[in-house]
């Protein structure tokens, strides 16, 4: 084949010439007879293979935003903010879609495509007046449509038609899982992820629906199955009716009813509810996991990241450190291996804020480096986030945390990092150690890698930065952190505004330095920069105001860039608004001030100066020494000295 190729690419009048100095001969193969033509198995491929293999063949691009954002930079979120409302604008749009769908279906009635794609036809409406029957209800059940299968459930009981108690089975299943709330559709991944988290915080106890339709279909089958006990248990434990699943978990046991492994994972999830101290819940877990034994039940992977979640709420860390390290083994003789949800059940059980140092990450990692995971557990999400969060904060090991990085874009592990929200909680962690633990040079590298379009620093994570730059002398940096600020929209906090000021004024340039060249003027950019901006948030009262401290070392900044202007116009400022302003502003910020005025040959600003100084109780003698020897007085200003620090000064 490679001398076929290279015969293609040779003009013609050469072929001859190089076959014959190759020595090549070449003499026709007989055909094979009776070779078999084997045609392979069809391989099953899902509808977005191709583009995955056509994704594999390009790396990945650390300046274009995520693919939900539009490509515009109009439109490009610069801020967690900002994120947030672009991709949830997005999915308002495609429910306003869905809305006119539903509003205007005669106009969507036609269908084009063959085979009929279902998702683009209107849904069907059911009301009080619809003929439905038993193949109606089942396929609503199909189908996910939690309210109008009550709805037609209600119907066909009304009716009097029978339902078979398979039907019924389904839909206490439904029910039971939703606790008979619509759900959110599938297709709105962004906001079921913001809602989740919102549920989260805002769950603290019971919300099942005591009394509703999901314990009236149970009544109504009779004789109870091991499904509806499975059902009902489930969807009370899962919506935190503790007791009562736990009683009808003992009732099932009673009447010799078999239950399946997934509903005792119920009930070992909410062991941590059901009973107070740590031994407590361990006894009754044991008894749990005893009764799934003795029902020759086989634990599954559920079962071992439900008793590690038991265990992760004890309070007594001995107990809980010897309880997950008696059941891993135990699992692991069963076949049951650990998902990443059952490390971060480990990190949290052993990596505790107020227990002892652990390094347990190190034998997580060692055992699982290089490997692939496919999802396997609801928590199998929070396992970066949560390493990451050890590397930090309690072990601050900057090589475990680029183990954890190297795990995370190992294959297709970052379909695990979580979402949005988990995904910012693990770069906030990365960043945040690496900017205490690594050269400011090479934290930059990492940081033009990541920012801004996979992480926007918070306001954290941003005076992290500032105080590597002022540790590491690196304020040549400064300006861009600036410039950084601006854009993801953090210039109302005030704390920051004083740190970056702080640093530039602290750190004079060295003149030898070329990358510090242009540093004066670039800082009295960002000085003038960030007191229009101030002035501006006043203006539209945001929590942000002037103070002393801040206003001195603005005009510091722009005396020593050369904006002498500009510095006359912060100081009307200070000096108009003393009043309103708390603090004032540094007695080395206006010598630096007045020494402007020396050069610039102003002794009316220079005297304006020393009189504000007079007024605040300044020690103004250094002031009027460096205006009495910098400037030769006329009889006006001569007197206007005298008046503010009085003759006997300027006769020593």
């Amino acid at each position: 084949m490679y001398l076929s190729r290279q015969l293609r690419l040779l003009p013609r009048a050469n072929i001859a010439r190089s076959l014959s100095s190759s020595g090549a001969h070449y003499t026709t193969a007989a055909p094979a007879e009776d070779t078999p033509i084997e045609i392979p198995n069809r391989i099953e491929r899902s509808p977005t293979d191709l583009l995955q293999a056509l994704a594999g063949t390009v790396a990945r691009d650390h300046t274009a935003p995520h693919y939900k954002y539009h490509d515009d930079p109009f439109l490009i979120p610069m801020s967690n903010a900002a994120k947030r409302s672009y991709a949830m604008s997005k999915e308002s749009g495609r429910k306003a879609a869905k809305w006119i769908k539903e509003e205007h279906r005669e106009l969507f009635m036609h269908q084009e495509a063959q085979p009929a794609i279902e998702k683009f036809a209107p849904s069907m409406v059911y009301t009080e007046d619809s003929v439905v029957d038993e193949s109606s209800l089942a396929q609503l059940i199909s189908q996910g449509e939690l309210k109008d299968a009550v709805l037609v459930y209600n119907l066909l009981k009304q009716k009097g038609n029978p339902i078979s108690p398979e039907l019924k089975q389904s839909l206490l299943e439904l029910v039971c899982f939703h606790n008979n709330e619509d759900p959110l559709p599938e297709e709105y991944i962004e906001e079921r992820w913001f809602l989740q988290n919102n549920r989260r915080r805002e769950r603290s106890g019971k919300t099942w629906k005591d009394g509703d339709l999901a314990e009236k279909l149970y009544s109504e089958i009779e004789p109870k199955t091991p499904q509806s006990y499975a059902s009902l248990i489930r969807g009370m434990a899962k919506y935190l009716q503790c007791e009562r699943a736990y009683a009808l978990l003992q009732e099932a046991g009673e009447k010799q009813v078999q239950l399946d492994t997934n509903t005792f994972n119920s009930v070992i999830e909410i062991v941590s509810f059901l009973k107070d101290t740590a031994e407590q819940r361990w006894q009754l877990c044991t008894e749990l996991l005893n009764e799934m034994s003795q029902q020759k039940l086989r634990p599954n992977l559920g079962t071992l990241n439900a008793v590690l979640q038991c265990i992760s709420t004890f309070g007594n860390f001995k107990l809980a450190r010897t309880a997950a390290l008696q059941a891993l083994p135990e699992f692991k003789q069963l076949g049951v291996n650990p998902s990443l949800g059952s490390y971060y059940y480990l990190l949290i059980i052993f990596c505790r804020e107020r227990g002892p140092v652990s390094h347990v990450i190190v034998d997580i990692l060692n055992d699982i480096a290089g490997k692939e995971f496919q999802i396997q557990h609801p928590k199998d999400t929070y396992f970066f986030a949560t390493a990451m969060d050890v590397c930090r904060n309690h072990l601050h090991d900057k090589s475990l945390a680029k183990k954890v990085d190297e795990l995370l874009h190992t294959g297709k592990n970052y379909d695990l990092v979580g979402d949005s929200f988990k995904e910012s909680v693990y770069y906030r962690n990365y960043l945040a150690l690496l900017c205490q633990t690594e050269s400011f040079d090479d934290f930059m590298l990492s940081y033009d890698l990541l920012v801004p379009n996979i992480y926007i620093p918070e306001p954290g994570i941003m005076e992290e930065i500032l105080r590597a730059i002022e540790i590491n002398g690196g304020v040549e940096y400064v300006p861009r952190i600036w410039s950084d600020m601006v854009v993801f929209d953090h210039t109302h906090r005030e704390s920051l505004l004083l740190y970056v000021l702080r640093i530039l004024v602290d750190n004079k340039p060295n003149p030898d330095s070329p990358a510090q060249a242009q540093l004066p003027e670039q800082a009295a950019k960002v000085a003038l920069d960030m007191f229009e901006r101030v002035e501006e948030a006043i203006r539209r009262l945001r929590k942000v105001s002037f103070t002393g401290q801040m206003l001195g070392d603005i005009l510091t900044l722009l005396v020593r860039g050369g904006s002498y202007d500009k510095a006359n116009e912060v100081f009307a400022h200070i000096d108009k608004n003393q009043h309103r302003i708390p603090g004032t502003p540094s007695l080395n910020a206006l010598l630096e001030f007045v020494d402007a005025c020396v050069q610039e040959k102003s002794p009316s600003q220079a005297l304006f100066a020393l009189q504000y100084a007079v007024e605040n109780n300044f020690d103004s003698r250094t002031l009027a020494k460096r205006i009495h020897e910098g400037f030769t007085l006329n009889e006006t200003h001569l007197s206007k000295l005298k008046s503010l620090v009085g003759e006997s000064f300027l006769d020593k």
